[in-house]
């Protein structure tokens, strides 16, 4: 049995009406394929993703700063308190297959540093270009179309590295 994809999606805490839809957008498409979804687990682009996984039944896994599980947004089913500050950044990119990046400001950059220093794939939408190793798309569906080709790949590896075959 395979477990479940792991998707971070990282992005601002903060965000205008227009990133919060394509971020909800991006959270339906993971649902939808009932992969689990890890974030910041705050407010902005984490919660709008949360919001369209967990419309769709998907598990959220919020990775919190502080050490108040209360303080996750609402859409968070699986709330962790890490009293990391900016750190749990690391925990987020970490605990994710892949990540996707939406937007985002200088905490968002250094998860997608951390994601590319350890060879973990990234998928940009509206987010810092020029970035070299960096997939970029322009929809949520494009993002969901590379998070699949990505995490065949990585399923068909795992099944290679435990002598499975299909």
């Amino acid at each position: 049995m395979t477990r479940a994809a792991h998707i971070g999606v990282i992005g601002a805490g903060e965000c205008s009406q227009e990133l919060y839809a394509l971020a909800r957008e991006l959270g339906h498409g993971i649902g939808r394929n009932r992969w689990v979804l890890f974030c910041g687990g705050l407010g902005g682009i984490m919660e709008a993703a949360a919001e369209g996984c967990y419309r769709e039944g998907g598990m959220t896994v919020g990775l919190l700063p502080g050490n108040d599980k209360d303080a996750a947004n609402p859409f968070i089913r699986l709330p962790i308190p890490t009293g990391l500050g900016e750190g749990r950044n690391l925990l987020v990119v970490r605990a994710s297959d892949m990540v996707v990046a939406l937007s985002g400001g200088y905490g968002t950059l250094s998860e997608i540093g951390l994601a590319l220093r350890i060879g973990k794939p990234v998928v940009g939408l509206k987010t810092w270009p020029g970035i070299d190793g960096i997939e970029y798309v322009e929809t949520a569906e494009q993002a969901i179309g590379v998070v699949e080709k990505h995490i065949q790949r990585i399923i068909e590896s795992m099944e290679e590295d435990n002598g499975e075959t299909r």
